[in-house]
């Protein structure tokens, strides 16, 4: 699928929902940051692995959280107005992605 469906979400987000996600963020690029400082610094490798691997899970939650909004604004919205099955093909490639 070379094109999404839609530009933006059936219902947009809230305040709250935009500023919980960019808050989260803006940790995880701190944390990338801080990576950084850590190889410049020659830290242990160990040390870094860790934090990388705080920084992939990190990502995934936030990515669990945007899939989770989709499919309960987006999908739904598709679904009731027959346009289901696009929007779960869609989904399921980008989760294909999203699962590498």
């Amino acid at each position: 699928m070379d094109k999404f469906l839609h530009d933006q979400p059936s219902k947009p987000r809230t305040r709250d929902e935009k500023e919980k996600t960019i808050n989260r963020l803006k940790r995880i690029e701190g944390q990338v940051r801080g990576i950084q400082k850590m190889v410049e610094e020659d830290r242990y490798c160990m040390d870094i692995l860790v934090q990388i691997s705080a920084i992939q899970s990190a990502l995934k939650n936030v990515g669990f959280n945007v899939t989770e909004r989709h499919i309960n604004h987006c999908v739904s919205d598709a679904i009731k107005q027959g346009e289901g099955q696009e929007t779960i093909e869609e989904l399921m490639s980008v989760m294909k992605q999203f699962s590498k």
